[in-house]
C-alpha cells in the first residue's frame, strides 16, 4: 500500500501525522492450535518468529526493500505506531468479519473523522488498479446522524481494540525483538531521500504503463528494469522472462510509445491461439486510441491482394496501425517481398525461440528499427546455429532475465509441491534401450577420434532419439496416470496431464476414463471446439489430457495439478508445462507437480543397468518441496 500512496504519505508525515495500526501476524498452524488451545507461554515467542519471518521477506525482496525501509523509518520515530491483534476460538462471527472487513478511522485538527469498511486488503495486489476487484464503504462523521454514529462507533470499537479491552481478541505491543529486526535497516534522517528514489520508481511505472486509462494497469519492476534497458540497448533485445511474467504486457508497454512516434509494430505468432490472444489483448488495452489492424495469417489473406501490405507497411503520420501475422506467413516470400522496410517499423515476436528454424529465420530479412524478442526460454535447446540467428537479428538478451525462481519469490507464480513417482522399462524395452546402448558406445569409440563435435553426429543423433523415445513411450506410464489420480484426485480439481504423443495420449485418456473420471483431450488435432474444452475445463474442473500444444501461449491459470508422462530435458519445456500449471487465480495458493522418473531395471547382482537413463532425466528432476 506504501508503494501506492507515496505523494499522500509524505504530505500525511509533514503535517505532523500519526498512524495506529493493529494487524495479525501469519500464524503457522501448528502454532495457532498452540495458541487456541491456551499455551500462553509460547505466545509471545509464536508471534514474535511470526512477524520476524515477515520482516525479513520484506527487506529480501527487491521490489519491497526500499518501501520496508521508509517504513521501519517511520516506526522508529513515531510516526507508526504497530500492534498485534490474535482471534480467540470464541471470537463471535460479527468480530471476524470485522476482521476480514478492515476497518478504519482518518481524524484531522479539527476532530472531522471518516471511517472505511470494506473487504479489500491493504495490499498492491488489493489497491492498485489492476489490482482484486474490491468495495469500500467510506462514511464522513459531518454529513448526517447516521454516518456520525458509524464513525463513532467504528472509534468506540478501535480504542477497546487498542486498549485490549475486547474479550474475543487478544492484542499485544509489537514484540520487541520484532521491531528491533524492523528498524534494524533504518537511518532516521534518510527517509525523504528513500522516499523520492521510490517516487522515481513509480513514476516510471507511469511512463512506461500501456493503459493510458484512469484504472489502467502499471508495470511491476521487472518489467520496468527490462523496458529501462531495452531503451539504454538501442530499443533492440530478447526479454528472457518467466512464463506468467507479463511478457505480452511489457511488450505493449514498448508499443505505446512507439505508436506515438509514428512506428509501426509488426508482432510476429508462432500459433493461431497466440495471434487472437494478442489480438484480443490489444483491443482490451488500447481501446480509447484509433488504432488499426491488420490480421495476417491464419486464414487471414486480405494481405495478399497486390499492394495492400506495401500500403500497411509504408510510414503513416496520421494514422495508428498494428500488423499482427503468423510466424510462418512472415517468413513467406510473398509476405516479405509485399512489405516496405525501414527504420518505421518495429519488431516484435512472441516466443522468439520459435523464430531459428531454417524456415522461419527467413523473417530476418526484414529490415527494421526497433526489435523486441519475448521467450521464457530464448535458447533453442540443440540448435547453436538457430540460436545465433535470433541472437544476432535481436542484438541478444536484456539483462537481468526474469527466472521461473524470481517469478515465483515475486508472487507473479504460486509455489508448487513437486512429486516424483518412479517407474521401471518393461522386460522388452530395457533389451532395447540396451541394445541402442551398446551400439551407441561401438560408433562413439570409432568415430570418437575422427569427429571432435561427436554428438552432432548424424548416426549417432538418431541412435540417441531412438533411444529417448523409449522412455518417453514407457508402458507403465499408462498405469501410473491412473495410479496417481486414483491416489491424489478430488472432485473439483482441475488436472493437466501432459503427454509425448497421440499414441500415449489415447491410452491414458482411455485408461483413465474407464475409471470413471472426467477427462477429456486437448491438441491441435483433436476433434471439437479446443476454446469450448478449455472453457469447460476452467468451469467445472477435471482432467485435461494434453500434447504440446499446451507448452506455451495457452493460459489456464485455474488449473491446480499436473502429471507429467512426457520426459524431457528439453529446458523450454521443462520450464513452460511448470508455468502453465503455476500461474495465479483466485483462491489458488499453491500448485502441483506429479513427474513420472523412469529408472533402470536391476541386474541380477544388484547392480543399476545403464545409469544413462537416469541422466536423460537429470534435467528434469526438481526439489521435492515448495520453492
Amino acid at each position: 500500500i506504501y508503494v501506492i500512496a507515496w505523494n499522500a504519505l509524505k504530505t500525511f508525515v509533514s503535517n505532523g501525522g500519526k498512524i495506529r495500526i493493529v494487524c495479525s501476524p501469519y500464524i503457522k498452524d501448528e502454532d495457532k492450535i498452540a495458541l487456541e488451545e491456551g499455551y500462553n507461554a509460547r505466545t509471545s515467542e509464536i508471534i514474535t518468529d511470526s512477524l520476524k519471518t515477515e520482516i525479513q521477506e520484506l527487506f529480501d525482496h527487491s521490489l519491497l526493500n526500499k518501501p520496508s525501509r521508509v517504513l521501519s523509518c517511520l516506526v522508529a520515530i513515531n510516526v507508526i505506531d504497530l500492534k498485534v491483534a490474535i482471534l480467540k476460538p470464541e471470537a463471535s462471527p460479527e468480530t471476524k468479519r470485522l476482521f476480514h472487513d478492515k476497518v478504519g478511522i482518518f481524524k484531522d485538527r479539527e476532530s472531522n473523522h471518516v471511517g472505511f469498511r470494506g473487504s479489500m486488503n491493504e495490499t498492491f495486489k488489493g489497491l492498485s488498479s489492476d489490482g482484486n476487484i474490491e468495495s469500500i464503504d467510506v462514511f464522513p462523521s459531518w454529513l448526517d446522524t447516521r454516518d456520525s454514529k458509524r464513525v463513532e462507533n467504528a472509534l468506540i470499537y478501535f480504542n477497546k481494540l487498542w486498549d485490549n479491552k475486547l474479550q474475543s481478541v487478544d492484542v499485544f505491543d509489537f514484540p520487541s525483538a520484532a521491531k528491533e529486526l524492523l528498524t534494524k535497516y533504518t537511518s532516521q534522517d534518510k527517509w525523504n531521500e528513500l522516499l523520492e528514489e521510490v517516487s522515481v520508481d513509480i513514476d516510471l511505472g507511469g511512463k512506461w504503463s500501456a493503459d493510458r486509462r484512469f484504472d489502467g494497469r502499471i508495470p511491476r519492476d521487472h518489467q520496468i528494469r527490462a523496458l529501462e534497458e531495452w531503451e539504454k540497448h538501442g530499443k533492440r533485445g530478447i526479454f528472457e522472462h518467466a512464463t506468467g511474467s507479463g511478457k505480452t504486457y511489457t511488450a505493449m508497454c514498448a508499443i505505446r510509445p512507439a505508436l506515438i512516434n509514428n512506428e509501426i509494430p509488426l508482432i510476429l505468432l508462432p500459433s493461431s491461439e497466440l495471434l487472437k490472444q494478442w489480438y484480443k489483448e490489444l483491443k482490451e488495452t488500447f481501446d480509447e486510441d484509433d488504432l488499426s489492424f491488420l490480421i495476417c495469417g491464419d486464414g487471414n489473406n486480405l494481405w495478399k491482394k497486390p499492394g495492400y501490405l506495401s500500403a500497411w507497411t509504408q510510414s503513416s503520420p496520421n494514422k495508428k496501425k498494428v500488423i499482427l501475422t503468423t510466424m510462418d506467413t512472415a517468413a513467406s516470400d510473398p509476405f516479405i517481398k509485399g512489405i516496405q522496410m525501414g527504420s518505421h517499423l518495429f519488431v516484435i515476436a512472441d516466443e522468439v525461440h520459435r523464430l531459428g528454424s531454417t524456415f522461419r529465420s527467413k523473417v530476418f530479412k526484414i529490415n527494421s528499427g526497433s526489435r523486441l524478442g519475448l521467450s521464457a526460454t530464448p535458447i533453442r535447446y540443440g540448435d547453436e546455429v538457430g540460436t545465433n540467428k535470433i541472437f544476432e537479428y535481436f542484438e541478444g538478451i536484456i539483462p537481468p532475465p526474469f527466472t521461473l525462481k524470481d517469478a515465483i519469490q515475486s508472487g507473479v507464480l504460486t509455489k508448487y509441491f513437486y512429486h516424483p513417482h518412479e517407474i521401471n522399462l518393461k522386460g522388452f524395452e530395457q533389451d532395447e534401450w540396451d541394445d541402442i546402448s551398446n551400439r551407441l558406445s561401438k560408433l562413439i569409440a570409432i568415430k570418437g577420434a575422427q569427429t571432435p563435435d561427436i554428438m552432432n553426429d548424424s548416426q549417432i543423433r538418431l541412435l540417441l532419439i531412438q533411444r529417448s523415445r523409449i522412455i518417453k513411450n514407457a508402458i507403465a506410464k499408462v498405469n501410473l496416470s491412473v495410479e496417481v489420480l486414483n491416489d491424489h484426485f478430488e472432485i473439483g480439481q482441475k488436472w493437466i496431464v501432459y503427454c509425448d504423443n497421440q499414441t500415449q495420449l489415447s491410452q491414458v485418456l482411455g485408461s483413465i476414463r474407464s475409471e470413471g473420471y472426467d477427462a477429456y483431450e486437448y491438441h491441435s488435432s483433436m476433434q471439437g471446439d479446443r476454446d469450448k474444452t478449455l472453457s469447460y475445463f476452467s468451469l467445472n474442473g477435471g482432467i485435461l489430457v494434453s500434447i504440446k500444444c499446451l507448452d506455451e501461449g495457452v493460459d489456464i491459470p485455474s488449473a491446480t495439478h499436473a502429471l507429467i508422462l512426457a520426459s524431457s530435458k528439453n529446458p523450454r519445456e521443462f520450464i513452460q508445462r511448470r508455468g502453465r500449471i503455476l500461474r495465479k487465480s483466485k483462491n489458488k495458493h499453491l500448485s502441483f507437480l506429479h513427474d513420472a522418473i523412469v529408472t533402470p531395471c536391476k541386474k541380477d547382482d544388484g547392480l543399476f543397468n545403464e545409469l544413462s537413463i537416469l541422466s536423460a532425466h537429470a534435467d528434469q528432476i526438481d526439489h521435492p518441496t515448495p520453492i
